[in-house]
């Protein structure tokens, strides 16, 4: 799998290895989701995307998935393209590229509509609560 994705970036070098690996576990966090086993559409995998990024990457998951060079949820779909080129992924007639084209602005989704939850913040130091008596 590692040798597949290596000859991707050296084809297209727009895209980290990481994004890769990314994109394959998100297609998993679809599946979770869908409870689908096998095949799952763009939509389903971009929901697979911002559901995974926001619980691995909380605030800083649009810089994360930035430094990858995933700027667009077109990028996901330029991925997963790639993943087909190379037959890590397979695809049905009806999945096209256009399927991922500005589905959703990560802006928008990992930084404006961001919410801190009580889970999502670090503990807190014994010493915050120091003098507070």
């Amino acid at each position: 799998m590692l040798s597949e994705i290596n000859e991707i970036v050296k084809k297209d070098p727009r895209y980290k290895i990481q994004a890769y690996a990314f994109v394959l576990a998100a297609i998993e966090t679809a599946r979770k989701i869908t409870q689908k086993e096998k095949h799952v559409s763009g939509v389903d995998l971009l929901e697979g995307v911002k559901i995974l990024a926001q619980r691995e990457y909380g605030i800083m998951a649009k810089t994360v998935l930035e430094s990858w060079g995933v700027k667009t949820t077109d990028d996901i779909g330029e991925i997963v393209f790639n993943l087909i080129d190379v037959k890590m992924l397979s695809k049905t007639d009806q999945d096209t590229k256009e399927e991922f084209h500005d589905v959703y602005d990560f802006e928008e989704v990992f930084v404006k509509e961001y919410s801190f939850t009580k889970d999502s913040l670090p503990p807190r130091h014994e010493d915050t609560d120091k003098g507070k008596k």
